[in-house]
């Protein structure tokens, strides 16, 4: 049967890649993932979706591990740190001259 779903941006593009990464057709994992939760039947209500910002999301690097996401807070200090060492590389290179 043809059916017609609305799906947030996130959730598709999640879908896509875990259908790419699995050699599936996005409708055969989408009819398994239904199957599956329909087997299971519901055991906690799903998560409601996260107000504000879209985090950064997780990567998964080749060989499995998971670097999780930085909330922009974080992501800004990371970025404010290098950008301090670098201007302090430039800095010492300066006054060695």
């Amino acid at each position: 049967m043809r059916t017609t779903l609305d799906l947030p941006d996130e959730t598709f593009r999640q879908l896509k890649a875990q259908a790419a990464m699995n050699g599936l057709k996005l409708k055969e994992l989408v009819t398994q993932l239904i199957e599956h939760g329909l087997a299971v039947g519901m055991t906690k209500p799903p998560p409601s979706p996260q107000s504000g910002p879209c985090p950064i999301p997780i990567a998964r690097e080749a060989d499995g591990t998971v670097t999780p996401f930085l909330s922009n807070a974080q992501l800004g200090a990371v970025l404010d740190e290098e950008d301090l060492t670098q201007y302090q590389k430039v800095l010492t290179q300066a006054a060695g001259r």
